[in-house]
């Protein structure tokens, strides 16, 4: 494990602390914590303190020397596989991450579904951790025998150089939709943030060719995929309610996929896996093997059987994904789709009346509740969700539980309740506090009070 460390509450006694300058906070400002914690030396760019300390010119350039000149082995002994894009980075992540342990590769995940070493699961407060956290991860990873880690790279996390010194052995674009705005300002900002995993890397860029904004990323040495014409050429598809079966052309050689994963958006996250094992020289039968047997991960398309409905539970928060999710529920052999959903607070508004107009168009009847508000009020984000809205299919219920539940109480025969925005998340953010919560969590005990009400 690594003993420099940037942030102060995970200072351990002997550890050195770097105090980093970031947009929004100033690592001197807790150095005070960081000796209270044990903290045997201090790399700072200015100031007198009590104990061992060194001033520099730039802490972030030394801790980015001090990284690659202490750690640079190991990572040059594994193989980095990292994941950008709006949509599809966790579940992608995810199925290459089991793909690989089930071939007896050992691979570690980190993103933002946690830090995953085969059954040990720790959660991360962040998709993309600090960069000393990450680093301790990878050589945790390491000293256990994993010589494969893959990971999600979000756009502010490249922005904040946590990922400096990394030299990523595969880089994955996935798509790039309205999301992040509220700190990237404009679309041409937050691709050029993701653009910096791709000049990182030192092997095989792999591209979605279908997106439009594919030209950031082709870069350097890279293979196209998608259905699209592209290297890794998707050629025909069927989709049903319980898997996807669709053809992959690549040169001369065409596989056949079939996968307990549905949708079409679904399909573009398998190929990013299969085209992993291909590169990494993976025999086609056993690919087509695994590629059978691997799952979502927790909160993606999570399926709860209530009589004979469905209730769906999925972590879709922006138009795109939500767009993904509406287009393949309704294909299916079902009567009627009900939503619940609501907006994050202190984040970019202008997908807001987006989201809400998805919701009314492809749902019988949509509710809009509460996601995790940060330090806005619910009734303005309700307010931008219905500005020049015409629908008149929905609710407000603030209260997330209460929301869920009216979702559930609406659900006749064969019909369908839609839970977006949170997915595998434990917990709402409401200004600093964390309320514990989980849609999944909920839904299995409204259901446990119904059935001992019907006894």
């Amino acid at each position: 494990m690594i003993n420099i460390k940037s942030d102060s509450r995970k200072v351990k006694k002997g550890d050195i602390f770097i105090a980093l300058r970031g947009i929004s906070s100033d690592g001197h400002s807790y150095i005070d914590k960081a000796i209270e914690n044990g903290a045997s030396k201090l790399i700072v760019e200015e100031g007198k303190y009590d104990i061992p300390y060194e001033v520099v010119l730039d802490t972030r350039e030394y801790l980015n020397n001090y990284l690659k000149d202490n750690y640079k082995k190991y990572l040059d002994e594994m193989t980095i596989i990292g994941i950008t894009g709006t949509n599809g980075k966790t579940t992608s992540a995810y199925l290459i991450y089991q793909a690989l342990n089930k071939l007896g590769k050992k691979c570690a995940y980190i993103g933002t579904i946690g830090y995953y070493l085969d059954k040990l699961v720790y959660r991360l407060n962040n998709t993309s951790p600090d960069i000393c956290e990450i680093y301790d991860m990878i050589i945790n990873a390491y000293d256990n025998g994993y010589k494969y880690i893959v990971m999600e790279v979000s756009s502010q996390g490249l922005s904040y150089n946590r990922f400096n010194g990394i030299s990523f052995d595969y880089a994955i674009f996935t798509n790039l939709t309205e999301d992040h705005l509220d700190y990237h300002k404009t679309m041409e900002n937050y691709a050029l943030a993701k653009q910096i995993l791709f000049k990182q890397c030192k092997g095989i860029n792999i591209i979605n060719i279908d997106d439009k904004y594919k030209d950031y990323f082709m870069i350097n040495n890279y293979v196209t995929y998608g259905f699209g014409e592209s290297d890794y050429n998707i050629i025909d598809y069927k989709l049903s309610s319980h898997n996807s079966i669709f053809k992959v052309k690549n040169e001369d050689n065409i596989i056949e996929i079939k996968s307990p994963l549905i949708g079409k958006y679904n399909i573009y996250n398998m190929m990013c896996c299969y085209i992993i094992l291909d590169l990494l020289k993976i025999d086609n039968k056993d690919i087509v093997n695994v590629l059978s047997k691997i799952d979502s991960p927790d909160g993606r398309m999570n399926t709860v059987k209530y009589k004979d409905n469905t209730i769906i539970i999925d972590y879709a928060h922006t138009p795109d994904a939500m767009k993904n999710v509406f287009t393949t529920v309704k294909d299916l052999n079902i009567n009627n789709i009900y939503t619940v959903f609501g907006c994050t607070g202190d984040r970019e508004r202008t997908k807001r009346p987006i989201m809400m107009n998805l919701a009314c168009t492809y749902s019988k009847y949509a509710i809009v509740t509460s996601d995790d508000l940060h330090s806005e009020d619910f009734n303005h984000i309700v307010s931008d969700m219905i500005e020049g809205n015409k629908h008149k299919n929905y609710e407000v219920i603030e209260n997330r539980g209460e929301a869920i539940r009216k979702g559930i109480s609406l659900l006749k025969s064969n019909d369908m309740l839609l839970i977006l925005g949170k997915g595998h998340e434990e917990y709402i953010i409401l200004k600093d506090t964390k309320i514990p919560f989980n849609d999944l969590k909920e839904v299995n005990k409204i259901l446990d009070e119904l059935k001992i009400k019907a006894n």
